[in-house]
């Protein structure tokens, strides 16, 4: 973000108006020409000669967007070599990040290092087992060990019990009986599943023979959970003889241990959980954790150069945990279900790619679409690369280089300052803009498609929530300016509005704040308030112009902003145009909004002035539009039948083929662009005949009028933020939510614009932020947030907060990159000559018909 931007006014923009996102232009205007030293900073008075620029000054001249998305490049590059040793040093299975290390979040729950679990239910992992049933495969876990393997057993043969009727809880009792030697079984024919428990205090004979007996069984791909010390661990005599002994012990254990993995089995060596000592029985007094972790030490050492895996972050819940052991000694409940969470994500993972379950999961293959996509970005760089080369050899042989005109002033420093500026060719060209597109979506690739950089789970708390917001309104207001525009609803109070509805959805996002009810209807209110925006911006455009130019460029040029990042990313992601389900939705009501804007006869500001009948009109189209909207909500199976008809099809579902997504979101805000068209009608017809003037810097109503309507508007909000707290199903909220939306939306922009000195003044810092909030909300899914959004992105491990401090300024830096790139490449995509847009229309569709070929759509 520019200082100078957010500090200096916004220029060329029409007040009122209308359109989606296109960027302001902003710059310095003086008498004379900028200082060169400063690229553009004038110091001096007009009176008096100018000063020399202090250190501040210079730096002050630094801090803008080119400098800011040179720092990410670094930042990026830097993140890449590190995690690239990381990945050589350490390995890049997952398995080993969920079986070592982790910490406790603020909610208790486990996060282990660097990858995502995903929380297994009873469904889950029934449905996960009987997966692997299907294709004949045997789900064997077999548990060894001590009383604290022996809880962890039993943990884990409670999430596989379905509830049973009165005849079928003996017979489960006679198959799954404890023995007498304290061993226990639990069998599902029906899911090929197989639990047991063996007791064994300390290695012996008679344990490495049951070993060697279980690897005799083939019972392939076979999880094994073993961990215990020695018989006299109570005495307290755990000398160096003992642990000698100890290890000597272990090392047994090492050849049936290899034998077994050679199987594909997983053998975890499960360490002993330290205690508190104050709170142990008197028959425990004697055991001190140093004691144990000397234990510990020599079981690392036994196997850490074997085929088992020490089960470190076992040791690491249980001693996060300890403040709550039972009697001082005894793992709780709380602990035993965070490790039996692990085992499930150790075995499931990969089979049943949960999004939120990372953790000892696979990367996703590549498709031959993708391979493509990228191959053409890779022709472009080539190309670019060719350019290059050659103007650096014509300037070794001393040609002179010459600088398009455009070029210099695409740049906030000025002009090239060096003859290697020359050398690099334009940087407005679509050659240009699409290789470095295909750099940013590479980035998205190593970011969202692999496993190279780290992934964590959301965490939500109030402070987590809250914190972010109040840092947001904090600098949205310190960079507070006046506008330029006195109208309500001026082009700089929209794209302030889209900017801080953006940034809370985004914190919202990441911090997975939609288990909370009042903040999940907010949160719809805000994505509400941007299609509102979108009706009253679009209608206003056609009101105020009479649809002079061309409205069929025009609506080319708001589809192709709204779709040019998400049709690249699902072709680059290997995702479906729903995946990205604000921009399917932002697009169909684009659709809506210019059909009845452009059915005969368009109606505008001149033309009910000529022909007061199209008042009527201006009510029958917008009678129209709802009732059109109402007849498809009331039928879903029409609704089905009309966006489940190919070749459109493909457009509307998920990968799964299921529609349930887009209608859900599609019913939400069914209304919302016609109250923001209803609404734009309304105001401008009470515009015309002086109901209020937004003219000049004064309020728009008398003091006593003022008055009632701003309690009036409070009321409004008011009332949406009780129905918020008072409902308490999710279901009947959205229900109600589509109908009485517009009351808090009309009630904010009333108290918005009502006073003068509200309305003359907006936040440069939200309206910046509002120009590319397009591209932020897109982007999100995979360079800030990860795995499609269900996780939060780790570039630095170990910091939570740091992490999110640079992510976020990455991911903004990309998101302003790729806004920049989409408006170089508009008017070569659409022209302004209809004709032109025509044809490029049709080459896109034919480009689209070998993909949708491969997708079925025909």
């Amino acid at each position: 973000m520019e200082l100078r931007e957010l500090r200096g006014g916004n220029g060329g923009n029409v007040a009122g108006g209308g359109g989606a996102a296109a960027p302001g232009t902003s710059g310095a205007s003086g008498n004379g020409a900028p200082s060169p030293e400063l690229g553009g900073i004038c110091i001096g008075g007009a009176a008096g000669g100018q000063r020399m620029p202090t250190k501040a000054d210079i730096f002050m001249e630094q801090l803008n967007a080119t400098n800011a998305k040179k720092v990410a490049l670094l930042l990026v590059l830097g993140f890449i070599v590190y995690h690239g040793l990381l990945n050589w040093n350490y390995g890049s299975d997952s398995c080993q990040w969920l079986l070592s290390k982790g910490r406790f979040k603020g909610d208790n729950e486990w996060q282990p290092y660097g990858c995502m679990v995903h929380k297994y239910s009873l469904t889950d992992t029934r449905r996960c087992l009987r997966y692997l049933a299907f294709f004949d495969n045997k789900n064997n876990f077999v548990f060894i060990g001590d009383e604290s393997v022996r809880l962890l057993y039993e943990r884990f043969v409670e999430q596989l019990r379905l509830p049973l009727a009165a005849d079928e809880v003996a017979e489960e009792e006679d198959n799954n009986a404890s023995a007498t030697d304290g061993s226990a079984r639990f069998e599902d024919k029906k899911l090929h599943m197989l639990a047991q428990y063996i007791r064994a205090e300390e290695v012996s004979p008679t344990l490495v023979e049951q070993l060697y007996r279980l690897e005799a069984e083939k019972q392939l791909s076979s999880v094994y959970v073993v961990g215990f010390t020695y018989a006299g661990l109570l005495a307290g005599n755990t000398t160096d003889d003992v642990l000698r002994q100890y290890a000597a012990n272990l090392t047994l254990l090492v050849a049936p241990f290899h034998r077994l993995v050679a199987q594909t089995s997983r053998v975890l060596w499960k360490l002993a959980d330290r205690v508190d000592e104050e709170k142990l029985p008197q028959s425990w007094k004697l055991l001190q954790n140093e004691h144990i972790d000397r234990l510990n030490h020599v079981a690392r050492g036994v196997f850490r150069y074997t085929e088992a895996s020490v089960w470190e972050s076992a040791w690491h819940i249980a001693n996060g945990l300890l403040d709550n052991a039972i009697d001082g000694h005894q793992l709780c409940a709380h602990g035993q279900r965070l490790e039996v969470q692990l085992l499930w994500n150790m075995y499931c993972n990969d089979y049943m790619n949960y999004n939120d379950g990372t953790c000892c999961s696979s990367s996703e293959p590549h498709t031959t679409l993708q391979i493509v996509a990228y191959a053409l970005f890779g022709v472009c760089m080539t190309l670019v690369c060719g350019m290059c080369l050659r103007r650096w050899l014509l300037h070794l042989r001393g040609q002179t280089l010459y600088v398009p005109l455009q070029q210099q002033h695409s740049h906030e420093g000025g002009a090239p300052s060096n003859a290697l500026s020359a050398l690099i060719t334009d940087y407005g060209t679509p050659m240009v803009a699409l290789s470095l597109l295909g750099l940013i979506l590479a980035y998205f690739y190593l970011c969202d498609r692999t496993n190279f950089f780290m992934k964590e789970n959301k965490y939500y708390s109030e402070f987590s929530f809250w914190i972010p917001v109040g840092y947001v309104f904090a600098l949205g207001l310190f960079f507070t300016e006046d506008s330029r525009f006195t109208k309500v609803l001026n082009r700089d109070q929209t794209d302030e509005l889209r900017g801080w509805i953006l940034l809370v959805v985004l914190i919202y996002y990441m911090t997975g704040a939609q288990r909370v009810l009042p903040i999940h209807m907010h949160i719809k209110l805000l994505i509400s308030g941007y299609f509102f925006l979108t009706g009253y911006t679009h209608f206003t455009h056609l009101w105020q112009t009479g649809g002079s130019g061309s409205l069929f460029v025009r609506f080319f040029q708001a589809m192709f902003r709204a779709n040019f990042l998400s049709v690249l990313l699902c072709f680059c992601m290997n995702r479906p145009y729903q995946f990205y389900y604000f921009v399917p939705l932002l697009s169909f009501w684009l659709c809506v909004v210019y059909f009845v804007l452009a059915l005969p006869p368009r109606i505008s500001s001149a033309s009910v002035d000529a022909n007061p009948l199209h008042y009527l009109y201006l009510v029958c189209k917008c009678i129209g539009c709802l009732g059109g909207i109402t007849v498809l909500f009331m039928s879903e199976v029409f609704f089905e039948r009309i966006f489940v008809t190919r070749p459109w099809k493909a457009l509307f579902v998920t990968t799964d083929d299921d529609l349930h997504e887009w209608w859900h979101q599609w019913k939400l805000d069914r209304y919302t662009v016609a109250f923001g068209m209803i609404y734009a009608a309304c105001f401008h017809i009470a515009q015309k005949y002086n109901v209020f003037d937004d003219n000049n810097h004064g309020n728009l109503f008398s003091r006593r009028t003022s008055i009632s309507v701003t309690l009036l508007a409070l009321l409004g909000v008011g009332v949406y933020t009780s129905f918020s707290f008072l409902c308490r199903n999710v279901q009947n909220c959205e229900e109600i939510h589509s109908y009485i939306l517009f009351i808090p939306i009309v009630g904010y922009v009333v108290l918005r614009n009502i006073s003068g000195i509200l309305r003359t003044r907006y936040s440069a810092f939200f309206a910046w932020f509002g120009r590319i909030s397009l591209e932020l909300f897109v982007c999100q899914y995979h360079i800030w947030l990860a795995a499609d959004r269900h996780g939060v992105l780790v570039l630095l491990p170990g910091f939570p907060t740091l992490n999110m401090i640079i992510t976020s300024f990455i991911f903004v830096c990309a998101s302003h990159e790729v806004h920049r790139l989409t408006q170089i490449l508009l008017p070569y995509a659409v022209p302004s000559d209809w004709r032109l847009v025509m044809r490029n229309f049709v080459i896109f569709l034919i480009v689209l018909i070998p993909v949708a070929r491969s997708d079925g759509m025909f």
